[in-house]
């Protein structure tokens, strides 16, 4: 139980930091890898610009003696990556869901939420797409940029079938609002 309580408030601290420190859409570079894209540089994160509302997850891998390894194992961690960031989402949108629902016959089960932003976010990963990939000449390694755009979460859920219509009405009316207060709504 302890370690839950401690795994629960980490999360929270998480989030927290995540809403409270992502108030611009440009992330100050913390690798200053000379020569690299801005995005290496950059990190992950959630950013709202002229493409649209959107989720970066950065992955790398260090030389393997196989190229084509390598470069599967760095799409792989930065899918990865991005499903972190969409989950982190994904419980705002769960804890926002529940507070909104409060009691009554809309009000879903706490389990029953869970269930199906699990289910949500498992079929929106698969329209991740990798959109960059650099290679650092000096060190070898490998970078991959994956990304998934908030317009394709919210296709999937025209076709989520087994989600509760209040669920998807709540996702579809307040899913944008909620990325753009954990991105401090810049531009």
């Amino acid at each position: 139980m302890t370690r839950l309580r401690f795994y629960l408030g980490s999360v929270a601290l998480g989030l927290l930091l995540i809403t409270g420190c992502s108030s611009k859409t440009a992330v100050e570079s913390d690798l200053h890898i000379d020569g690299a894209p801005d995005w290496v540089n950059e990190g992950n994160q959630m950013l709202k610009d002229r493409d649209g509302r959107l989720f970066h997850g950065i992955g790398s891998a260090p030389p393997m003696g196989d190229l084509s390894l390598q470069t599967t194992t760095a799409d792989d961690r930065a899918r990865a990556e991005l499903a972190r960031i969409f989950s982190s989402y994904m419980k705002v949108v769960s804890n926002d869901y529940s507070a909104a629902a409060g009691d009554g016959e809309t009000q879903l089960s706490e389990q029953a939420v869970n269930r199906q932003i699990d289910s949500l976010t498992q079929i929106n990963l698969s329209g991740a797409k990798i959109i960059g990939r650099w290679r650092d000449e000096d060190s070898g390694t490998i970078w991959s940029l994956a990304e998934l755009d908030i317009k394709h979460v919210q296709k999937t859920l025209d076709t989520a079938m087994e989600m509760s219509p209040a669920l998807r009405d709540f996702l579809a009316s307040e899913g944008e609002s909620i990325f753009d207060r954990m991105t401090g709504g810049a531009q």
